[in-house]
C-alpha cells in the first residue's frame, strides 16, 4: 500500500520529535532549537510556566539542562494524529543546579512526562506542552512532604496557622 500525503506528514512529524528528544539527550541546544520552526512556544503547564519565542525557549532549555545536567529522557510510547504527536516518557536525573530558585539538591528525579508536539506548514516544531505530577519532582527533591506524613503535619503547622486554629475551632464547635 503506497503511503498517502497525510502518512508521509506523519512520519516527518515523528521523525522531528524523535530527533528533538534525541537533541535533548545529548544536551545540545542548538540542535535542541532547530527543530523549532521560525516561532517557538514551550508550555510547562504544571508550573503554569509559558515560554514564547525562540529566545524564552532558549532560556528554559538552558535553565534546564544546567539543572538537570545528566538530563535523560527515555519514550515509553508515542501517539501520531493528523495535527499534534504526544509522547508518554520517563524523565530523569540529579538536581545538580538551581531549578525555579531551588538550590541544588544532589537529588536524584524521576518521573513521568507527558508531552503535545505542534507542528507548522514545513513540520516544523511550533510548539511543545508537557504535563507531569509536579508534587512527585518536588517529593524527590525533599521539598514536599504529604501532609498526613510527620513532616507534612509539622509544615502544615508551620506554614498555615490561621488554617490550623480554624480546624481546631471547628473541632472544638462539634
Amino acid at each position: 500500500m503506497p503511503m498517502t500525503d497525510s502518512m508521509h506528514r506523519m512520519a516527518a512529524r515523528l521523525a522531528i520529535v524523535d530527533e528533538h528528544i534525541h537533541m535533548e539527550n545529548q544536551h545540545d541546544l542548538d540542535a535542541i532549537m532547530a527543530t523549532f520552526g521560525p516561532t517557538a512556544r514551550y508550555d510547562d503547564e504544571p508550573w503554569d510556566g509559558h515560554h514564547v519565542g525562540r529566545d524564552a525557549v532558549r532560556t528554559y532549555y538552558v535553565d534546564l539542562l544546567r539543572a538537570l545536567p545528566d538530563l535523560r529522557i527515555a519514550v515509553q510510547r508515542r501517539h501520531a494524529t493528523e495535527s499534534v504527536v504526544v509522547v508518554e516518557v520517563t524523565i530523569q536525573g540529579h538536581h545538580r543546579g538551581v531549578w525555579r530558585g531551588l538550590p541544588p539538591t544532589g537529588c536524584p528525579v524521576r518521573f513521568a512526562l507527558c508531552g503535545i508536539f505542534e507542528f507548522d506548514r514545513e513540520d516544523r516544531l511550533v510548539g511543545e506542552r508537557i504535563y507531569y505530577d509536579r508534587a512527585t519532582v518536588l517529593r524527590q527533591l525533599g521539598v514536599f512532604h504529604e501532609p498526613d506524613s510527620r513532616w507534612g503535619r509539622v509544615g502544615t503547622v508551620l506554614m498555615h496557622p490561621i488554617s490550623m486554629v480554624q480546624i481546631a475551632w471547628r473541632a472544638l464547635r462539634r
